[in-house]
């Protein structure tokens, strides 16, 4: 498999899942990379996956011996994104990070979106452990400010996402 190159796939809203099986039932190789993360569906939270470059795929191809032309006809897909009359070309390493960095990515999201302003929280590590917290921001992926009541004041603390827990 010499010469194959990535290249980027512009879907029509919504529809990637629908471009991929349709690519993939024509023998392409193809990847959508998808990331998980809380969102709010109808009043509750849940867990929704969905794709990680809304109306983009990536197709990996042979310039010299695949057939491109059904690409632009398959049924979920606009077109493959050209820069000028050039396909836009993605780089192998890219893909790959890609690959690699999904799944750790959804856990880092699912984990930064586990509380909302004015939830109460519980402190589960530190000199303030046991102590009931109320949940104010998200700062990065790895810290939170919590207000803390301490004798009867309210004290704003910088701790570790890890180190909170809901109440």
């Amino acid at each position: 498999m010499h010469n194959r190159s990535w290249y980027l796939i512009y879907t029509k809203p919504q529809q990637e899942d629908v471009a991929l099986r349709n690519l993939e039932q024509q023998d392409y190789s193809v990847y959508l990379p998808r990331i998980t993360e809380k969102k709010r569906v109808r009043g509750m939270q849940q867990e929704v996956t969905g794709p990680m470059f809304p109306r983009y795929l990536f197709i990996e191809l042979n310039q010299e011996f695949d057939n491109w032309s059904p690409i632009r006809s398959t049924r979920g897909v606009s077109g493959l994104v050209r820069f000028g009359l050039q396909p836009a070309r993605v780089p192998g390493d890219f893909i790959r990070g890609l690959q690699d960095g999904a799944e750790r990515l959804s856990e880092l999201m699912l984990q930064a979106a586990r509380f909302n302003l004015g939830d109460k929280v519980i402190m589960m590590d530190g000199p303030f452990k046991g102590y009931e917290a109320v949940f104010q921001a998200q700062k990065g992926t790895e810290r939170a400010i919590v207000l803390l009541e301490i004798a009867n004041r309210h004290t704003q603390l910088q701790v570790g996402i890890d180190e909170i827990d809901s109440a």
